[in-house]
């Protein structure tokens, strides 16, 4: 059976070899290759390419991000109690059924309507797309989900943990500058050709199909490496530990009586949850936003050719990644936390109905509903970017200010408090920061009325609880 998780020092345990560590990093290499085309070019391809109409487009970018934001509580709850297929892994077993998924259903949405014609109304469109868009991103989610939930089954130690998640991005950046590039370069080839134009068309649909066929297979190799090379412990049956939703994420040997702990019912009545709920999802739809409508700026704004919509996002990537070595020493001056799975799992869901909605309501708002571009539209892409993404940023700003000038505090209130701490029925922390890293906590009050939260920083599984602890002891990431 597998020795139980630490989240210490690991000692015991050697250190997990270069070529493992590569090896899980190329886990997640087809979801992030299969990210980069769905944000930036989906609505692209079935806009200008296909010439669906915008609400088509948009209706069809909100079912995926649906459908993503509910499968990934639900898969996490799954996988944390399956017991895997045969010897294989519970964690690998999913990640092959997720992979599967992916690789089975992301090619169809980059190819045109099967046995659709001209005279094809677009709701047969959307149901035709709808099915492999539902299994693309339940097989996305899988994949995720398992992926980085065996972080802390193959490390022990926090440095380990924060290594394997620095190859995972490293892997990430990889996978963007390959879309970008591909791109790039069938966009290019595409120049010798007789009927070739600077503005996108119907005759680009052998690009993108050509570029959803290359990232599957390209992904498709990097998963076998991660399914050859990992190696996950193996649970004889009937063994594996069933957790329940208030159990503690890193387990340990009990030095005093138990402590109340928080619980997803909890979080929902504490203001810090969603100062931070706001904070997360704004920054997210900066991202997301930019990226999934820089390409139709590009095209319909500036009327630039269509080489474009590869290499500036190539060089936004490239720039953002430079500047996030920025943002260590901006983590280490505010600070650092823990969030708990629940939080992970509620920021993940508001971030991905967040980005689905505000397209939606963007493609409804487009002033050419029955056009691919009219002249207003020039004008209108323009306005996206810097009227929704900069009022966004705006909230993003105040809501930092607010959290710095009004610090996160987690008060527990429960039957338990008063066992704990005698007459003090309210324990409470200040955080100068939130969402991921190591810090210890600002005591407000008496030690012993410490609450450290224990949990994921990334994601990986659905239950999980803020343990209470005695003083101000740091709390071990399970990534």
């Amino acid at each position: 059976m597998a020795e139980p998780l630490t989240g210490s020092a690991g000692v015991g345990t050697a250190e997990l070899p270069l070529r493992s560590r590569l090896s899980f990093a190329a886990g997640h290499f087809l979801n992030d290759l299969c990210a980069s085309l769905w944000f930036t070019y989906l609505l692209l391809y079935l806009h200008a390419v296909l010439g669906y109409g915008h609400r088509l487009a948009g209706a069809l970018l909100l079912a995926g991000q649906v459908a993503d934001g509910l499968c990934t509580p639900l898969l996490g709850y799954e996988t944390d109690r399956s017991t895997g297929c045969g010897r294989y892994g519970r964690r690998k077993s999913w990640h092959l059924a997720g992979t599967t998924c992916v690789l089975v259903s992301f090619p169809f949405i980059f190819n045109p309507c099967l046995g659709c014609k001209d005279n094809t109304p677009q709701w047969a469109a959307f149901i035709y797309y709808l099915p492999f868009i539902i299994i693309f991103q339940f097989g996305w989610a899988a994949t995720q989900i398992s992926h980085l939930s065996l972080i802390p089954e193959l490390v022990t130690s926090d440095h380990e943990k924060v290594e394997l998640t620095a190859f995972r991005y490293a892997f990430t950046v990889m996978a963007n500058i390959t879309v970008y590039g591909l791109a790039w370069l069938l966009l290019n080839f595409q120049a010798d050709q007789p009927d070739r134009t600077e503005h996108l068309g119907v005759q680009d649909v052998p690009i993108f199909r050509n570029l959803s066929l290359i990232v599957v297979g390209l992904g498709a190799v990097f998963s076998l490496i991660f399914h050859l090379g990992t190696k996950e412990k193996l649970y004889p049956p009937g063994s594996l530990p069933q957790l329940e939703e208030n159990t503690p994420l890193v387990q340990k040997e009990p030095t005093s009586p138990p402590r109340p702990l928080l619980i997803w019912k909890d979080w929902l009545l504490e203001p810090a949850f969603y100062q931070v709920a706001v904070l997360y999802m704004s920054t997210r739809l900066i991202v997301n936003l930019s990226q999934t409508y820089i390409a139709m700026y590009l095209t319909n704004s500036l009327l630039l050719p269509k080489k474009y919509i590869a290499t500036i996002p190539l060089v936004m990537y490239i720039s953002g990644f430079l500047s996030s070595f920025l943002m260590k020493p901006v983590n280490q001056w505010i600070g650092r936390n823990h969030s708990s799975a629940f939080v992970y799992g509620a920021m993940s869901f508001t971030d991905k109905m967040a980005n689905g909605l505000a397209v939606m309501v963007i493609q409804n708002l487009h002033p050419c509903p029955t056009e691919l571009c009219c002249p207003a539209c020039v004008s209108f892409y323009h306005w996206v970017m810097v009227l929704v993404t900069g009022g966004v940023a705006i909230a993003a700003v105040a809501s930092l200010c607010c959290i710095m000038v009004w610090p996160i505090r987690i008060h527990y209130h429960g039957p338990g408090c008063r066992e704990a701490a005698g007459a003090l029925c309210q324990r409470e922390v200040s955080w100068q920061g939130w969402l991921q890293g190591h810090s210890q906590p600002r005591l407000w009050g008496d030690p012993h009325d410490a609450v450290c939260l224990r949990g994921l920083s990334g994601a990986g599984t659905s239950y999980g609880a803020t343990e209470s602890t005695e003083g101000a002891s740091p709390s071990s990431a399970v990534n």
